[in-house]
């Protein structure tokens, strides 16, 4: 009978070296990601604790930004094992990561938004408590002023 030999398929070592430079530029691109969210959490958390309900709110949407970049690069893996050729692959390399840069860029400013909106609401508040703070001050100084003038 006639057999059908196929050669063996051999990824070829550019093309290894430029999958294994997406994978860490994809995974640097969501380290920085990561610190950004953690720091803009952190700063938001050291500047306003007496917002946790806000603080919550934006690390639930830091939260969900990395779950969304990280399922968005196992769809780049999955891809990218379909490439044809080389030239393919650098360029669905080259569209993820300026494509993950975008949205990153976009993550991180809606966060700092919500950071900024947050701390704004907080400060508000903590005017408001001040205020009423210092007129009760003054109003009980006022008071006490009063009667002791009174005694005399």
């Amino acid at each position: 009978m006639f057999k059908e030999t196929t050669p063996p398929f051999e990824i070829p070592n550019e093309m290894r070296a430029v999958a294994e430079r997406s994978v860490e530029q994809a995974k640097l691109a969501f380290t920085k990601y990561m610190q950004a969210a953690q720091e803009a959490v952190s700063t938001f958390e050291d500047r306003v604790k007496a917002s946790q309900v806000g603080a919550q709110g934006i690390s639930k949407k830091a939260v969900s930004f990395a779950e969304r970049n990280v399922l968005s690069a196992f769809e780049f893996a999955q891809k990218i094992v379909q490439a044809k050729d080389i030239q393919e692959l650098v360029r669905m390399q080259t569209e993820f990561v300026q494509s993950q840069m975008q949205v990153l860029s976009e993550q991180v400013k809606d966060l700092g938004e919500s950071v900024t909106k947050a701390a704004m609401e907080s400060g508000k508040d903590l005017g408001k408590t001040a205020t009423k703070t210092a007129i009760e001050s003054v109003k009980d100084l006022g008071e006490s002023a009063t009667k002791t003038a009174m005694k005399e």
